[in-house]
């Protein structure tokens, strides 16, 4: 059975464009398109498509309003396609913490050819995207920083003691990622262990989501440069369009920021940064595969299983989708399987063992 895609966009260009790509395709059924999403809503609702196509800027009402709203209401598996200007690039990020699978970046000019040369990527990004499980927010309205709230503590220089006992914690995601990160580093404390982290992302994403996640957490985070040390209460975001990995010097870990060929099709890769990792940190470390497409980290875990690492990887139930972890599962290397809810705990009892 095809998949029934829907459109919002306030591009008569973009519309049209898309339905001829789309026609050409036998697994993708456009099923409809409209301007703006006063205008989509009701149809939306009544014929319940697989997966919606969903600009950000449109008149009457934005494609992130209408976003939070379908997903207090009844999730659809929800792929971006807007301008990502810097602006555009923020909100984007709010679609993706809202519950948006994907983002598909479009030029202001050459939007035809664009789309034209793009239909691979774009019909693979549509066919993946109708197999998540969006969660149904309940909130509609993002979280309030700032005003009314109470600064979390930051940690300050690390102490020896605490530097020589750093072991650190590399983490891995994809698809749903950008909230399954926020919902585990929101529930640590300041001078948690380093966490490394690659979610796959584009390049003009990564400082903005780090920005983000740095006013939301209590530990610093910030988009990895080359030779930041991780230390207790750093987290380093992997830059888009660049691997992150990790050396040990003078018995501390240090990232190591280097460009290169795409492995299993990313960059940042998981498998980079924790094959990175069984190298220089052995059994030393604990290793995290959460939510995401493909199977991107499942063969760096099974190395580090095999060398006595702890490895944890996100249940099916909580994943919004349960490709990475799973192929980790299935090569036998995940020590724990958990919902996203308890993988805070699971750091900081590692920690504790430390």
């Amino acid at each position: 059975m095809a998949i029934k895609v829907y459109v919002v966009d306030d591009s008569a260009v973009v519309r049209q464009t898309l339905m001829h790509l789309l026609q050409g395709d036998p697994e993708v059924e456009l099923i409809g398109s409209a301007p703006n999403p006063l205008i989509a809503g009701p149809v939306i609702r009544r014929c319940r498509p697989d997966v919606l196509l969903l600009d950000i800027e449109m008149p009457g009402m934005d494609g992130l309003t209408f976003l939070r709203q379908l997903m207090v209401e009844t999730p659809i598996p929800t792929v971006i396609c807007s301008t990502l200007t810097e602006r555009g690039s923020k909100v984007a990020l709010e679609a993706l913490a809202a519950g948006a699978v994907a983002v598909v970046a479009k030029p202001r000019l050459g939007l035809r050819q664009f789309l034209e040369d793009s239909r691979r990527e774009l019909l693979q990004t549509l066919k993946l995207a109708a197999r998540s499980r969006p969660q149904v927010r309940a909130e509609a309205q993002p979280r309030q920083t700032g005003v009314g709230t109470v600064p979390m503590p930051r940690p300050g220089m690390a102490g020896v003691q605490g530097l020589a006992m750093n072991k650190p914690v590399v983490l891995g995601s994809s698809t749903g990622g950008t909230l399954a990160i926020e919902t585990v580093l929101m529930a640590l404390p300041a001078d948690c262990p380093g966490i490394a982290i690659v979610q796959h992302m584009p390049e003009k994403f990564t400082a903005m989501y780090a920005q983000r996640l740095d006013g939301h957490c209590a530990m610093n985070v910030r988009e990895a440069r080359d030779g930041d040390r991780l230390e207790r209460g750093v987290v380093l975001i992997a830059p888009g369009g660049r691997h992150l990995q990790l050396r040990k010097a003078g018995g501390q870990y240090f990232a190591v920021v280097i460009d290169g060929p795409s492995v299993n099709r990313h960059k940042p890769s998981v498998d980079v940064l924790f094959r990175s990792v069984a190298d220089c940190a052995g059994s030393d470390v604990l290793a995290i595969l959460l939510t995401g497409m493909g199977d991107d980290g499942a063969r760096g875990m099974k190395r580090l299983h095999d060398q006595g690492a702890r490895t944890i990887a996100q249940d099916e139930a909580s994943c919004v989708v349960f490709g990475m972890p799973k192929e980790a599962i299935a090569l036998g290397a995940v020590d724990e399987v958990m919902a996203i809810g308890q993988v805070a705990r699971a750091i900081l009892g590692f920690d504790a063992r430390a």
